[in-house]
């Protein structure tokens, strides 16, 4: 059963494109299942039926979540439960053109309804204090500030931002190269800030920081080495907390005040749509309702009537 998740694993990788993320992610929903189908008494995927997908997935609602106290009541997120379904029904779809097994055992296996949740945006304030530069400067604070400052300008995801390379950045032209998931590429201008922030990071920074086998990525933490996801968040986190800002910054949020301040300044949803990277425009139509509930705030605001 696992010999056959990974072989679904390459077929993400090599025919569909898919993300390190992505991959890893279905990689970690499927093998859950093929534990939970082996402690059943499940010997392969042709013995799996509907029955047993439902059964799983009820095993996955009601069981305790790891690393949480015994006494904890909390329990798997509907929205873990819907990447489950999704991962089960992508794998049974692959399997089934590929003749690898005769029977869609995940074809009925309906996906809950997904209720948006609004992005939460840093305000004009909270960037102002975030984008504040430290003071003495060093090649750390150099490259977190140059991070920062490209996450705003460009929106970038925090995969982005840890994987692009020198030569994607065009700085004397005012834009980069930003390959998105599935290897999509994108042309993102950079903002006058963002310019100088590299610029002297490159010139003052980087170069202290590089050792015998550092690779061409952008940022590059102080032994030389490429960021993982863990520790560029982790130094982004120093920061929020250096800037005084008490609420809890998540990774998509830099991403998010980028579009939702695009769009309370006028931009044109479809152009926000491409900056992103969004293969569908419903996905960026979320900002929509951002921004319109900033009009309400200040409309309340200011309006004499209001």
């Amino acid at each position: 059963m696992h010999e056959l998740v990974e072989d679904f694993i390459q077929y993400l990788r090599n025919e569909r494109g898919q993300s390190e993320n992505t991959q890893k992610t279905y990689f970690a929903l499927l093998n859950q299942f093929v534990i939970w189908a082996v402690q059943e008494g499940l010997s392969g995927w042709p013995e799996v039926q509907l029955n047993h997908l439902m059964r799983f997935l009820q095993h996955e609602r009601e069981r305790a979540l790891v690393n949480q106290p015994e006494e904890s009541t909390r329990r798997l997120s509907s929205e873990s439960v819907y990447l489950e379904i999704a991962a089960l029904r992508a794998f049974y779809r692959w399997a089934e053109n590929e003749k690898l097994l005769a029977v869609n055992a995940a074809e009925n296996l309906s996906l809950p309804r997904r209720w948006k949740r609004l992005p939460k945006a840093l305000t004009n304030d909270e960037i102002s204090r975030l984008l504040a530069p430290l003071i003495p400067e060093t090649p750390p604070s150099l490259c977190d500030q140059a991070i920062l400052e490209l996450a705003y300008a460009c929106g970038l995801r925090i995969s982005e931002l840890r994987t692009i390379r020198l030569e994607q950045l065009q700085l004397e032209s005012g834009f980069i190269n930003v390959i998105g998931k599935g290897n999509k590429e994108r042309v993102v201008p950079l903002g006058r800030k963002a310019v100088e922030a590299l610029t002297h990071y490159l010139a003052a920074g980087r170069p202290k920081l590089v050792g015998r086998k550092t690779p061409s990525n952008v940022f590059i933490t102080q032994r030389g080495t490429a960021f993982s996801r863990v520790t560029l968040w982790k130094h982004i986190k120093e920061r929020v907390r250096y800037a005084g800002i008490e609420r809890n910054i998540t990774p998509h949020m830099l991403r998010h005040s980028f579009a939702t301040h695009l769009l309370e300044h006028g931009a044109d949803l479809r152009v926000i749509q491409e900056l992103l990277g969004h293969a569908n425009i419903s996905t960026t139509e979320v900002y929509t309702h951002v921004a319109g509930s900033r009009l309400r705030e200040v409309h309340r605001k200011f309006h004499p009537r209001a």
